[in-house]
């Protein structure tokens, strides 16, 4: 197993990367000349709040919890919003978003995704990057959009997977 990695590790505290989060959106959006209104941000934090990808109805409590119209049309201009600026990912086996690791450049999402836990990972790779492009020309293909999704077990769910079959061949 690999070493572990803060974003498989379920029981984290989230505020560090909520807090990065929100430093580079504020930063983009002054770049860009974008607002990032109360709402966005808040849409934001939440996403943040763990790694385990958000679906727009699972941010409508939230959003009425804080005053907000709690709409679906209103969280899902949030999310619109956040998307183009590359803030967060959509996450399309999941109909949900996730928060961008890298927002500062525009870049494809790679994403490993595990299935137990939920949790989502997402990896640069110009090795993917480059296969995805040569297959592409080889077709005459011209690539748009991607998001690559690899569903999957992560550490952290391996390891309580084998404890747990070691538990039921050893009962006590």
């Amino acid at each position: 197993m690999s070493k572990k990695n803060p974003t498989f590790i379920c029981h984290h505290d989230h505020q560090h990367c909520i807090d990065d989060a929100l430093t580079s959106a504020k930063r983009i959006c002054k770049d860009r000349q974008q607002r990032l209104t109360p709402i966005r941000e808040l849409v934001l934090r939440m996403i943040w709040s763990s790694h385990k990808p958000l679906g727009a109805y699972d941010l409508l409590p939230s959003l009425a919890n804080a005053g907000f119209n709690s709409a679906p049309p209103t969280v899902y201009r949030a999310l619109e919003f956040l998307q183009e600026l590359g803030l967060v990912h959509r996450l399309a086996s999941l109909n949900a978003f996730v928060g961008c690791a890298h927002p500062e450049k525009a870049h494809s999402g790679h994403f490993f995704i595990c299935k137990q836990c939920q949790q989502a990972h997402e990896i640069t790779s110009s090795d993917v990057n480059l296969a995805l492009e040569t297959h592409a020309q080889q077709l005459g293909f011209s690539i748009e959009q991607e998001t690559v999704e690899i569903l999957g077990t992560c550490p952290e769910c391996q390891l309580a997977n084998q404890k747990s079959e070691e538990h039921n061949a050893n009962p006590s």
